[in-house]
């Protein structure tokens, strides 16, 4: 069989696991392409609005070791924190006030009592306080389906789940293999969760030690195959305080990092036509204008940091993060002229749920 071009390529309906590495690899002259493609499926199909997703980072404490980790549980030079509830939902009060429409609570693994029913107060006081009209995420990892249900009758909405890589033999070289880092486990929460009725998110760090590009073909395939309603996925940066680190020299550059994470934005955008794909914090990380770049090509949520300034240097999952002394407001004025930047729009005061969950609903 013939090899195709990218430009062939990009007239498909559907892409084969080749079309997905050709894609990946492609030139800076066929990348050109391959970004307008998915910049006019975006205008098309989700339009120039961005939706505002205002990030609490709750708490560090976890009990996961993932190797990638700055916060992972055997990292003894982490000071540990949790955001109180009346500090959260100040931040909630903020992100309502200013017309951020939706939130996302995000913190380290915990399954206990406690952490739970915290959770739950936190989700009654931030709709009381908001009179239900703040849409609310949690990314608070693997939970058994008893406790997603709480917390989605409570009034959370959607989830993020980061799969990490859908490849297993990857995930094994990125977490411990034991009961509490078990590949179907997590497999199995995403499953629970749609269920359950939450729009489902998943994601990807791309450039990690030990990836191929057949891997992120195959984490493309798996976001379509597993019907995902919004993606997070960025460039994997390294911490110095973990057991990945060691691998650092085996890296691509940083810039070729974030260009892959691009193609892969781009990508994604013109095989699921309808989701939700953030503009990620770790893209801004290796280019100044990375979050903008994103948006330009497909991207259409921004998650502005709400965290309190006092917290955000202990929750560093990787080196370098951006913004971590930057107070909300400055951070939303930045952010609005960055988006009018790109030519898109802030869609204020909207919960901006994922169309493709919603056509899935009616369906």
């Amino acid at each position: 069989m013939m090899n195709l071009s990218v430009e062939e390529i990009l007239k498909k309906e559907t892409f084969t696991r080749e079309d997905l590495i050709c894609l990946l690899k492609c030139n800076e002259q066929d990348r050109k392409k391959l970004f307008a493609r998915s910049a006019e499926i975006k205008s098309i199909h989700v339009g120039k609005k961005v939706y505002y997703r205002g990030l609490v980072e709750l708490s560090n404490i976890c009990s996961k070791n993932c190797y990638y980790c700055g916060i992972r549980l055997d990292n003894k030079k982490v000071h540990r924190y949790f955001v109180t509830e009346d500090e959260v939902v100040e931040a909630a009060q903020y992100a309502f006030e200013n017309g951020y429409g939706s939130m996302v609570l995000q913190s380290g693994e915990r399954t206990d009592k406690q952490f739970v029913d915290t959770i739950i107060n936190l989700l009654n006081r931030i709709k009381d306080i908001s009179g239900d009209k703040l849409g609310i995420t949690l990314s608070l990892g693997e939970q058994s389906e008893e406790t997603y249900r709480k917390w989605f009758e409570a009034g959370a909405h959607r989830y993020l789940l980061r799969i990490e890589t859908s490849n297993r033999e990857l995930y094994y070289k990125l977490h411990p293999q034991n009961a509490k880092h078990d590949y179907d486990e997590r497999l199995e929460c995403l499953r629970l969760l749609r269920k359950i009725g939450f729009n489902v998110g998943t994601g990807v760090m791309i450039g990690l030690p030990f990836q191929q590009i057949e891997h992120l073909a195959d984490d493309l395939q798996f976001f379509y195959d597993m019907d995902i309603d919004m993606v997070g996925m960025g460039p994997y940066i390294e911490h110095e305080d973990t057991p990945l680190f060691q691998f650092k020299e085996q890296l691509m550059p940083k810039d070729e990092r974030f260009i892959l994470s691009l193609k892969m934005v781009a990508i994604l955008r013109i095989m699921m036509k309808d989701i939700n794909i953030a503009a990620t914090t770790a893209m801004q990380t290796l280019d100044k204008q990375g979050r903008e770049k994103a948006l330009m090509v497909g991207a259409n949520i921004i998650m502005p940091n709400l965290t309190p300034v006092k917290y955000r240097e202990d929750y560093l999952l990787y080196e370098d993060k951006p913004c971590i002394n930057e107070e909300a407001s400055e951070c939303k004025n930045c952010l609005e002229a960055r988006i009018a930047m790109v030519g898109d729009k802030i869609a204020y005061n909207e919960w901006g749920d994922s169309l493709h969950f919603k056509k899935r609903q009616q369906q």
